[in-house]
C-alpha cells in the first residue's frame, strides 16, 4: 500500500493542471473518509415494474426458437456468451417479477441448455466467442461461419449465471453440469490461477493470451472459482495503481497496453455486476444479502468509481454514468471510460481511437449506480434514464453526453443487466444458495479420479 500511495502522490503532481486530460487545474483535497450510501431495496414500484416489462420486450422480440438463443443486438442474429449471460439474467428476473410464467421460463431455458449441450466447441475445447443465434453455428464477429477463439471473461460470466440458475432451480442442475463437463479447461486457467483467452487468426496458430484487466478480470475469475477452479492470480487486484480525480483515488490496471495490446478500462459495469450478483462478497461467502462486503477491496474500488462520477457532475454539470456501450454505426462499440491509457474521461474504440463524440450516459451504468447507492445523484440518474425506452423494443443503450440524442440501438446486455438490477432491488444479491442433500453431477465428477481425463477439471484431492 505504501508503494501505491507513493505512486498516487507522484501521479497527482504530474496529472493535475493538465486540463487536456480532464483533470482539475487545482490541487484538490483527497477524500479519505465519507459516508457509504446504502443500496436500494424493496418491492418494485409501479414505474419500476413497467420498466422491467419494457426491458423484457427486447427478449420477446429477439428470441430464436430454433436454438433458444437471443440476438445480442436487435434483429442481428449473433451472440457472445457475455450477452447470452445477460439474457439468462433477464429471464430469471422476468420469472421472479411474474412477467413470464414458469412454463415459459422452463421452455426457454431447456431449449437454451440443450443448445449449450450440443454446440461445436472451439477446437474441441470451449465455446467459441460467437454463434449464429438461428442455427447455433460458430461464427466470427461479422456473423460469418468460422471459429475465432474463446473469451475467458465471457465464459466466466456464463459460469456465474449457470451457477446462479443451478442453485435457484436445482431441477436444471444435471443439464447445466453436463454442458460444462463437455469443456476442456486446460488452456483457460493455469496452475497459478491466471485466465487465458484463445485467439485464432488467419494463417496463424492458436494464441493463448492472458485475458482480463482490473475489474473485469476479478469478476470473471469468480465465475471459474464458483466451479472449483483456482483463480488466485486473476483475483488479485495487482498490478494496479490509483490516479487522483476530483480527490478520489481511482484504481486502474498498470499493465502496459503498448506492450500487451490490451487496454485497461476503468468503467462502471464490472463493479456493478459484482455488486448486484455477489453483493461484493467473496465466492466462499454463502451468507444471505447484507451490507457487510467480504470482498472489501472490490466494494471500496466500486465506491470510488461511483463517487468520482457523482463529483464530475457536481463540478461540471455533466450527468455521468460511464461504461462500455454499443453504437448504431461504426465502430459499433466503445469503451466509455472514467480513465484509460493515461487520460480521464477517455472514450475509445477497441483499437484505441479517441471518440469523445460517443461519450454517453449508459442506461445499465446509471441504473446500476442507482440501485447500489441511494443518493440524490442516483435519483437524478434514475430520472434521466428511466423513460429512455421504446415500448416495442426495450431500453435504448444510452444518452449522448453532448446533447445529440439517444444511442439508437437495443441490446441483450443493456436490457438484461437492467432487469437484474431491478431484481437486486427486490431480492438483494442474486447468488443465493438452497440447502441440498445430494451431490451434483459436477461434484461427483470432481470427486472421482476416473472419467473426464484430459479436461483439467479441478479434481478434489486429500489436500483440498
Amino acid at each position: 500500500m505504501q508503494l501505491t500511495l507513493t505512486i498516487c502522490l507522484a501521479l497527482l503532481l504530474v496529472a493535475c493542471g493538465n486540463s487536456y486530460q480532464g483533470f482539475s487545474n487545482d490541487i484538490v483535497e483527497r477524500h479519505t473518509h465519507w459516508e457509504v450510501p446504502k443500496p436500494r431495496s424493496g418491492e418494485l414500484t409501479e414505474q419500476e415494474m413497467e420498466m422491467a416489462t419494457i426491458a423484457w420486450q427486447y427478449f420477446v422480440n429477439n428470441y430464436q426458437e430454433s436454438t433458444g438463443l437471443v440476438n445480442a443486438v436487435n434483429d442481428y442474429p449473433s451472440v457472445t456468451w457475455w450477452d447470452a449471460s445477460s439474457y439468462l439474467a433477464g429471464m430469471v428476473s422476468a420469472l421472479e417479477f411474474g412477467i413470464i410464467e414458469k412454463e415459459e421460463f422452463d421452455r426457454r431455458f431447456i431449449r437454451f441448455i440443450a443448445t449449450l449441450n450440443t454446440i461445436d466447441l472451439f477446437m474441441g475445447e470451449l465455446p467459441n466467442k460467437a454463434y449464429n443465434t438461428q442455427n447455433a453455428a460458430k461464427v466470427d464477429y461479422a456473423n460469418q461461419p468460422g471459429e475465432i477463439g474463446y473469451s475467458a471473461l465471457d465464459l466466466g460470466r456464463l459460469l456465474i449465471w449457470l451457477h446462479i440458475i443451478k442453485h435457484r432451480f436445482p431441477q436444471f442442475g444435471s443439464a447445466i453440469d453436463s454442458a460444462v463437463l463437455r469443456w476442456n479447461f486446460c488452456n483457460v486457467v493455469d496452475e497459478t490461477g491466471t485466465m487465458f483467452g484463445a485467439l485464432l487468426e488467419a494463417d496463424k496458430p492458436v494464441q493463448y493470451l492472458q485475458e482480463g484487466r482490473l475489474g473485469y478480470e476479478e469478476y470473471a475469475a469468480k465465475g471459474f472459482e464458483l466451479w472449483g477452479f483456482n483463480t488466485k492470480q486473476a483475483l488479485m487486484p495487482e498490478p494496479y495503481a490509483t490516479i487522483n480525480m476530483y480527490g478520489y483515488d481511482i484504481p486502474y490496471d498498470t499493465r502496459d497496453p503498448r506492450k500487451l495490446k490490451a487496454h485497461s478500462y476503468v468503467v462502471t459495469e464490472s463493479y456493478v455486476l459484482d455488486g448486484v450478483e455477489f453483493g461484493w462478497d467473496v465466492t466462499a461467502d454463502h451468507s444471505a444479502h447484507d451490507n457487510n462486503y467480504s470482498h472489501a477491496w472490490v466494494a471500496e474500488f466500486a465506491l470510488q468509481i461511483y463517487r468520482v462520477q457523482e463529483k464530475r457532475y457536481q463540478e461540471t454539470g455533466i450527468i455521468t454514468a460511464r461504461t462500455e456501450h454499443q453504437l448504431d454505426g461504426a465502430p459499433y462499440f466503445v469503451y466509455d471510460t472514467i480513465y484509460t491509457d493515461g487520460f480521464a474521461w477517455n472514450t475509445i474504440s477497441e483499437v484505441g481511437a479517441f471518440l469523445p463524440q460517443y461519450s454517453a450516459v449508459a442506461i445499465k451504468g446509471a441504473m446500476g449506480m442507482w440501485v447500489l447507492w441511494d443518493t440524490e445523484y442516483t435519483d437524478l440518474l434514475f430520472d434521466h434514464v428511466s423513460h429512455v425506452y421504446d415500448r416495442e423494443k426495450g431500453f435504448y443503450e444510452g444518452i449522448f453526453e453532448n446533447g445529440t440524442g439517444l444511442i439508437n440501438t437495443f441490446t441483450s446486455n443493456n436490457n438484461g443487466i437492467l432487469l437484474e438490477i431491478l431484481l437486486y432491488k427486490k431480492q438483494g444479491k442474486l447468488l443465493q444458495y438452497q440447502a441440498t442433500t445430494a451431490p451434483s453431477l459436477w461434484e461427483k465428477a470432481l470427486q472421482s479420479p476416473f472419467g473426464y481425463e484430459g479436461q483439467c477439471l479441478p479434481r478434489k484431492t486429500a489436500a483440498n
